[in-house]
């Protein structure tokens, strides 16, 4: 066993380079970070550089790199249904129509190939189709749908018959009427698609604006009385901007939902039917929606047609809650009252990286951040009782390496995209498949290699089997404590491997049921 001495200087390997206080965070609300200000007589051959917003959009140290994995990104299996007649997938971002801009900041942001993702999606909505799709975590769903839709609208704005409306610093309140909505289901997703925004829209006319509770008002209000034609929200922040009349949907042209299932979950729906289906967002033709995802359980995807146009196209990258090679899972026994004690000992044992654990309840969560902290480990957390600061200041010392042990509950289960997150370990294992899939999923992103560690007990039977045929199916050996889950198969349930073409009994004679707008 090891010595108090040994123990002290096997955790000093993790001690973070910075001795600040681990929560000595932003200066500012995520909210207020800056986008390029256009201002008027701009052209897009004269707008000038800003070149300290450039360098802290386009930091290398903080930018995701692709890794050894990324090439599989092409082999995988892609399934399409409703394509367009003559569709063509994309090879390349450069000869495909894009505004110039867009195709300067994705070379600032060094995407050099699309992911398959990225290679169907951009030209169906390029095309003007409403979209539904499935893909990997970590395999460029974000650019999937920004891309097009900030170049289709630098096209529109370019056009001189548009014109464009922004409220100059000082003006009485107005309301903010952007262009292009996006939904998120979290806060720190949100923040995040704003910050890809933000880039994405350097040197343009687009300017973004982040809408997200648990901060001051003030703030957004601020930001929306400035004018917008990108706004990011999640949905309570967002109704409630509608409610106090700053903000305008009559203008809307595209609609993004990102996590697409976890917002019309049993929790947002109702959210969601009032922003899409009762407020003043346009219901026609001009209308565009696109819903992304690494999951789809059936019942959502049936949900989600209450949203989008008849001609809408589904496309899933790899299986339906399929998830990456590049993440090797492991699954290790450890009873309730030993988890504390192998946490350690797995941490100790691992070289020190960016660690992500997931437990189950906020108080777990706080408790698992002071037994580490007291052992000098340099960690932080994060759940929904945190105030929205103290929330931003964790991702923000997680995201710098300053906190490289991160302890979270599901609110960083889902999109969140950070450097080097070599380690998930699911302290307390989820029930849902789907749920793991996203866990997990923060790591090995964008073809990097990642490791996810479970503890398992027989708690935990519910995902036994699911969990056995998931690791099965990516090729790596089912362990011990799973065996008894194993059936031999090498690919996953059928009914989850592709998209639903309808409810049997309902609609049509061939089960599909009418998609578009049909009201409450």
């Amino acid at each position: 066993m090891a010595t108090e001495f040994q123990l002290d200087e096997r955790v000093s390997r993790w001690q973070a380079q910075d001795n600040e206080d681990q929560l000595s965070g932003p200066t500012q609300w995520a909210s207020d970070r800056p986008v390029y200000e256009w201002q008027q007589g701009y052209t897009e051959e004269t707008a000038p550089v800003d070149w300290e917003l450039e360098k802290s959009l386009f930091d290398q140290e903080t930018r995701m790199k692709t890794g050894i994995f990324f090439a599989d990104f092409q082999k995988t299996e892609v399934g399409i249904k409703g394509a367009p007649e003559g569709f063509r997938v994309i090879d390349n971002f450069k000869d495909i129509g894009l505004h110039p801009t867009i195709v300067e900041n994705i070379a600032k942001m060094d995407f050099l190939i699309p992911t398959p993702v990225q290679k169907n999606t951009i030209p169906l909505i390029l095309q003007g189709y409403d979209v539904m799709a499935c893909a990997q975590t970590g395999s460029g769903k974000t650019g999937a749908f920004l891309i097009p839709i900030l170049s289709k609208l630098l096209q529109k704005l370019a056009n001189p018959k548009f014109e464009q409306q922004r409220n100059p610093p000082g003006a009485r309140r107005t309301k903010a009427a952007p262009l292009a909505l996006l939904i998120l289901p979290t806060r720190e997703l949100a923040i995040q698609i704003f910050d890809e925004t933000r880039r994405l829209t350097y040197k343009s006319r687009l300017r973004p604006v982040v809408i997200y509770g648990g901060s001051q008002m003030q703030n957004q209000k601020d930001q929306l009385v400035r004018g917008c034609e990108i706004l990011i929200a999640t949905p309570g922040r967002l109704v409630d901007s509608i409610e106090r009349g700053l903000v305008s949907l009559a203008k809307v042209k595209y609609v993004v939902l990102d996590e697409a299932d976890r917002i019309l979950d049993m929790g947002f729906e109702p959210t969601i039917r009032e922003i899409m289906l009762k407020s003043d967002l346009p219901r026609d033709e001009g209308l565009r929606t696109s819903m992304f995802s690494a999951t789809f359980p059936t019942e959502v995807q049936i949900l989600a047609r209450d949203f989008l146009m008849d001609d809408y196209v589904r496309l899933r990258v790899g299986r339906i809650g399929g998830t990456t090679r590049g993440i090797v899972q492991k699954v290790v026994q450890v009873e309730d009252l030993e988890k504390e004690k192998a946490l350690i000992n797995l941490l100790l044992s691992q070289p020190p990286s960016r660690t992500l654990v997931f437990v189950e309840t906020k108080r777990k969560a706080d408790y698992l951040d002071d037994v580490l902290f007291n052992m000098n480990f340099p960690c932080v957390s994060i759940h929904g009782d945190r105030s929205q600061q103290e929330r931003e200041q964790a991702m923000e010392a997680f995201r710098t390496g300053r906190s490289p042990i991160l302890i979270a509950t599901a609110v960083a289960a889902r999109g969140l995209d950070i450097k080097d997150v070599i380690h998930v370990v699911n302290y307390d294992l989820c029930d849902d498949i789907d749920d793991y899939i996203h866990r997990i999923g923060r790591t090995a992103r964008a073809g990097n290699e990642g490791l996810a560690t479970s503890f398992y007990n027989e708690r935990n039977y519910m995902i036994g089997e699911p969990l056995a045929q998931l690791i099965r199916e990516c090729g790596q050996e089912v362990p011990q404590c799973l065996k008894e889950f194993d059936t031999g198969k090498m690919t996953f349930f059928d009914e989850r491997a592709d998209f639903v073409d309808g409810v049997p009994g309902e609609g049509s004679e061939n089960g599909e049921e009418n998609s578009g707008f049909n009201g409450d």
